[in-house]
């Protein structure tokens, strides 16, 4: 089997280079290869490469991501989230490949206190959200063989995330103000890697599974919550602390204006990714602390 895996530098795509090796032959590819064109900003190219390529399974991990520039350059942030996806879905139909595509809460207006489901009706505030939500569209249209997994608030190890934030800020101020009216499950690059190697196996073997999921870890939690539980952990690793985590104060997102708006509620039902591949989501302060330790 023939992989071929787009926008292998970012977290996501770094992650899956490891979780898809071991399912066949994988090519690697971001928007600087030299040996195929993989650069997102100019869709043109992206059909070619994927017939000269002739994968069996695609794994699209390419995304216009800065959520707040997407504000001001929204053609851009179309061109990479929506229409270069779809570009590379109808190449995936044409020649029967299977794609996975990663979508986001983004696309939902974050209203009420229940975790979305996936039938449940979308509403993106801001130009990331509504791009993204094109993209699944175009891929759903274009490709009858696609897998597409609405996460959210991922992270890694590797680069920058909340929590590397949260350390620095907290070894050089003596309070910290944290966000605590948006709830979520902080969800490891790592994890979404894993249940995406998982899936592609288990599709390939029952061809019903295609369709869309959400795909984020266990339970819920605020960013306030979150920053309290990295200094938590970091105090216990025995981490010299200005701030810790009595020092975190509660805010509202109104006190953190942003050019795009957040949704409040990015909870995200994950009952149909976990009956219809047999998987358990594991709490998401698993995977953090697991990160903590990789970087403390």
């Amino acid at each position: 089997m023939k992989l071929l895996l787009l926008g292998k530098g970012g977290q996501v795509g770094w992650e899956l280079q490891r979780s898809l090796a071991p399912l066949g032959e994988l090519v690697a590819l971001d928007f600087d290869s030299t040996d195929f064109h993989a650069d997102f900003s100019r869709p043109e190219e992206l059909a070619d490469t994927v017939l000269k390529v002739r994968p069996d399974v695609i794994v699209n991990a390419a995304a216009h991501t800065a959520v707040d520039k997407a504000e001001s350059e929204p053609e851009f942030a179309r061109k990479l989230n929506a229409t270069s996806p779809g570009v590379v879905a109808e190449a995936a139909q044409q020649i029967g490949a299977l794609m996975v595509h990663y979508s986001t809460d983004y696309v939902f207006d974050g209203s009420g206190t229940t975790p979305w489901k996936e039938g449940d009706a979308t509403g993106p505030l801001s130009v990331y959200g509504s791009t993204k939500l094109e993209g699944e569209q175009l891929v759903a249209r274009h490709c009858a063989r696609h897998l597409i997994f609405r996460t959210s608030w991922v992270y890694a190890a590797r680069g920058g995330n909340f929590a590397k934030t949260m350390l620095r800020l907290a070894k050089e101020r003596d309070k910290l103000t944290v966000i605590d009216d948006q709830f979520g499950a902080p969800t490891g690059a790592e994890l979404l890697a894993d249940v995406t190697a998982h899936a592609i196996r288990a599709t390939l073997q029952d061809p019903s599974r295609v369709g869309l999921y959400h795909a984020i870890a266990g339970g819920e939690t605020t960013w306030y919550g979150y920053a309290r539980f990295v200094l938590e952990m970091a105090q216990q690793a025995g981490v010299e602390l200005k701030a810790g985590p009595d020092a975190v104060e509660p805010v509202p997102t109104s006190a953190f204006p942003t050019p795009a708006k957040r949704p409040h509620n990015s909870r995200l039902d994950t009952s149909k990714l976990q009956t219809t591949f047999g998987l358990r989501l594991p709490p998401w302060q698993e995977g953090v602390a697991r990160m903590l330790r990789e970087i403390l």
